[in-house]
């Protein structure tokens, strides 16, 4: 058996030209045009990159998009001030602060700073609390992207044993209630998971999403034949090259489907960001 390789970046693609253009356009019939505003601190080149996906992508849907650059050492309450700013123009519909932040900016205060509605990260707590996508108004952008990405690939998660490697409020958790909410049977494994245990849930997984941020830390032999694999993890090896956090090549010999990395989750989780933005002007023209 070789795998199946679930495209994020045929899935993004397919839904910016099908699904979100249109809705772009009927958006501008009403005199709405779709901005959103990223705010980046410093220089960190991962961070530069993802932007730069971000900008493309949103080039492509017709939404406008501006990068407000401010350097590392802005103070947090200058910070919370440009935040303030944006919750105040209607003309922005949606706002996300890059992370990572610097150390001395509480990364939490940021985010319960912007205005919910324009939270097109999905990380506020008016945002995470209602983590079934079809009602969730701005659903964290990469669970949602997995749970795209699954449904674009035919994938119905009822019923099925589905395991959850990581806990993070940005994925892990997020993505595990939005599993339950589609009926799966779900367990998430985290660092203080016995090893065992750990050991047979990776085994009965018939969906295994990746979200510890260790490179190649699960490998085909601890799978069973036929498992879906999703992974969310993003590497650069020493040679320049990007890995997940599964290892490609032994998993690839043995799951049904996988996303590859690059071009899997990441391109999901900016399609994601690109269709909250829309939703969140689309609130705003009703």
């Amino acid at each position: 058996m070789t795998a199946q390789i679930i495209s994020g970046r045929d899935i993004a693609q397919k839904i910016i030209q099908k699904e979100l253009i249109p809705r772009v356009r009927m958006l501008n019939k009403k005199s709405v045009q779709p901005k959103l505003v990223v705010i980046f601190l410093g220089e960190n080149s991962a961070s530069a990159s993802y932007i730069r996906q971000k900008e493309k992508f949103a080039a492509q849907a017709g939404v406008a998009s501006e990068v407000l650059k401010f350097p590392e050492s802005i103070s947090e309450e200058e910070l919370l001030v440009e935040i303030k700013k944006i919750n105040a123009d209607d003309s922005i519909h949606g706002v996300i602060v890059q992370l990572p932040l610097p150390d001395h900016i509480n990364v939490d205060k940021v985010i319960s700073t912007i205005d919910p509605t324009k939270d097109v990260d999905g990380f506020s707590d008016e945002n995470n609390s209602d983590l079934d996508i079809r009602k969730s108004l701005l659903p964290p952008c990469t669970p949602k992207g997995i749970i795209t990405m699954l449904e674009k690939s035919g994938v119905n998660v009822a019923e099925k044993r589905v395991v959850v490697m990581g806990r993070s409020r940005i994925v892990g958790r997020p993505v595990a209630e939005m599993m339950l909410f589609r009926g799966a049977m779900v367990k998430v494994l985290h660092s203080k998971t016995p090893p065992q245990e750990a050991a047979q849930a990776l085994k009965e997984a018939e969906v295994l999403v990746v979200a510890v941020g260790k490179p190649e830390l699960v490998r085909g032999e601890q799978l069973s034949r036929g498992v879906i694999v999703i992974d969310v993890g993003i590497h650069r090896r020493e040679d320049g090259s990007l890995c997940g956090d599964v290892h490609f090549e032994s998993t690839k010999k043995v799951a049904s489907l996988i996303s590859p990395v690059p071009g899997g989750v990441g391109p999901m989780t900016v399609v994601s960001l690109i269709e909250n933005t829309i939703t969140a002007a689309e609130q705003t023209a009703n």
